[in-house]
């Protein structure tokens, strides 16, 4: 059984709540063509760092999506992938767990050297990424200085004050923010409405 956080996880720009600051102008660079080669996500934990690091890598790889649009089809083999969690291109690495500098290099930098398998970019979404250690992020530099242009860098942290000032320098850096209360409100509500569960409002206030 698929759980409910999973299942609703959103699988376009349109379906995020909050963050609208962030979500404009990563469509804005999707349009345009115009994406970078690393981001920093930055915020407290549960603000959706995470699935919008998945948004940008489902929507670069998109075989669908024209020139001029932003959002993934979810429809084409590349976007199937990913939701299942299948894409060979889609690298994610919990930092907390790989700490070291063999393992940045055996998972990253020895990676960043192939092409990708089938998608137009490889994308490595790096959580938590202030817990590598010092010689770690120093390997991490190099490939961020003279990124492969096949190859997009994700970094996602809840404590930017650990990440270097010479990473932080070389990512297109966003703040995470946490989301209005309307806006959670509006959204669980509807979560409540697909999963016919009624639930009071004065539940949803509490919440």
């Amino acid at each position: 059984m698929t759980s409910i956080y999973r299942k609703y996880r959103p699988r376009t720009f349109a379906e995020m709540v909050g963050q609208n600051h962030i979500k404009l102008t990563l469509q804005n660079e999707l349009e345009k063509d115009s994406v970078s080669h690393a981001y920093l996500f930055c915020g407290p934990r549960g603000l959706g760092k995470t699935t919008t690091a998945r948004l940008l890598g489902k929507a670069v790889n998109c075989e669908r999506r024209k020139k001029g649009e932003s959002e993934p089809c979810n429809q084409c083999a590349s976007c199937l992938k990913i939701n299942e969690g299948k894409a060979l291109d889609m690298i994610e690495i919990d930092a907390a767990s790989h700490t070291g500098v063999d393992n940045v290099r055996e998972n990253i930098i020895e990676n960043v050297r192939f092409s990708p398998s089938g998608a137009k970019f490889k994308v490595f979404i790096i959580d938590e990424v202030h817990m590598l250690s010092i010689s770690a992020f120093n390997a991490l530099l190099k490939t961020l200085e003279e990124p492969p242009a096949q190859v997009i860098f994700i970094l996602c942290t809840t404590e930017i004050h650990k990440v270097p000032e010479t990473i932080i320098s070389r990512c297109q850096r966003f703040d995470f923010k946490k989301v209005g209360a309307v806006e959670t409100i509006k959204r669980l509500k509807k979560i409540a409405q697909a999963e016919k569960v009624k639930i009071d409002d004065d539940v949803f206030e509490i919440i």
